[in-house]
């Protein structure tokens, strides 16, 4: 956690999403905001993210299957920080 620069909480409803994120396979994919590679290795050099509990989260975060379903959902102030 202490390594993390934002909290990040998982929700299941796309309608409570701050962001629509499409997992990707390789880290060559990952771009933007909206495509994620999430690996545990901690010498990736992507931006690293701790999993908590919504009352704990900078961001709230919806998986899509379809890249084109990707994106944010409404302003944010965390908008083009995701991004390496």
């Amino acid at each position: 956690m202490s390594e993390a620069q934002f909290r990040v909480t998982l929700v299941d409803d796309a309608a409570r999403a701050d962001l629509l994120v499409c997992r990707v396979s390789s880290a060559a994919e990952a771009h933007g905001d909206a495509l994620w590679f999430i690996t545990s290795d901690r010498q990736f050099p992507g931006t690293p993210v701790y999993f908590c509990d919504e009352r704990q989260a900078d961001l709230k975060v919806c998986f899509v299957h379809a890249r084109g379903e990707a994106g944010w959902r409404r302003a944010h102030p965390m908008q083009g920080r995701l991004s390496r």
